[in-house]
């Protein structure tokens, strides 16, 4: 079985994308980030149509939005962190009947932050904060439970293209690499990471100066799994193929294979 997280920044602009990378990438769950549409306008049918029969879609118009596109039924979702005030669309954790059995998967659109210093980033502090407790309690419940999405946070000096230059700049301060650290400490492992990697690795690019074409990219883009669903493990990807299409994404879909 194979899931996948990818942030589309735009399902309007890149469904073709979506349908041509999954024509050719059959996974089983995609998790989709930056849908930018609400829940009327998501393409349900068209995905329907390339294989996806279940979908748990918690969209918002212009900004953020998440999907979880499945070939097995999905059940009890939960949209956000439950008693976290929140006006926008960023967490969708919803429980899947996989061939492996029971999973549940949470869909996450980090914060952006902004820069260190700004009110996005004291938003994106607390928003870590009470995902941290959600996915505890989550955790609790689940211990069958993988956590994917557009973390923006590379939690790595070697998840970054210049980690001297861009240091404690956002996606690299010292408190988003704790979070990510702290996540870890809940008992979760990052599934890339379980393997050998090429070095320089990374799962986003900016649209300015040429910045895929020089490699000049981070590794935000992340699949934290439980240690019930680390034995299932096999292996962990990131598909940069797409990042080379027109008009792409600035992101490249991450897949991990249990």
């Amino acid at each position: 079985m194979k899931l996948t997280t990818w942030n589309v920044n735009s399902l309007a602009a890149r469904l073709q994308h979506v349908q041509d990378w999954t024509a050719a990438n059959p996974v089983d769950v995609l998790c989709l980030q930056e849908l930018k549409l609400t829940d009327d306008k998501f393409p349900l049918e068209a995905l329907r149509a390339a294989g996806y029969g279940h979908c748990a879609v918690f969209g918002q118009k212009t900004y953020n939005g998440v999907a979880v596109l499945s070939r097995f039924p999905v059940r009890d979702p939960v949209k956000n962190i439950a008693g976290f005030e929140d006006g926008s669309s960023r967490l969708l954790s919803v429980t899947i009947d996989t061939p492996v059995g029971e999973l549940r998967v949470l869909n996450a659109y980090f914060v952006n932050g902004q820069a260190p210093g700004t009110e996005k980033f004291a938003y994106k502090m607390a928003w870590l904060r009470g995902l941290r407790d959600h996915v505890r309690e989550e955790m609790a419940r689940h211990p069958r439970l993988l956590l994917a999405g557009d973390f923006n946070i590379a939690p790595e000096d070697r998840d970054s293209y210049d980690p001297v230059g861009l240091k404690e700049q956002i996606h690299h301060t010292t408190e988003e690499r704790d979070h990510f650290r702290q996540l870890l400490e809940l008992g979760l492992v990052d599934s890339f990471r379980l393997f050998e990697q090429p070095e320089k690795s990374f799962t986003w690019w900016d649209y300015r100066m040429l910045g895929y074409q020089k490699n000049r990219g981070l590794r935000i883009d992340h699949i934290l799994v439980t240690e019930a669903v680390r034995p299932l493990v096999k292996g962990c990807s990131i598909d940069r193929v797409p990042r080379k299409w027109k008009q792409p994404s600035d992101h490249a879909p991450v897949t991990v294979e249990l």
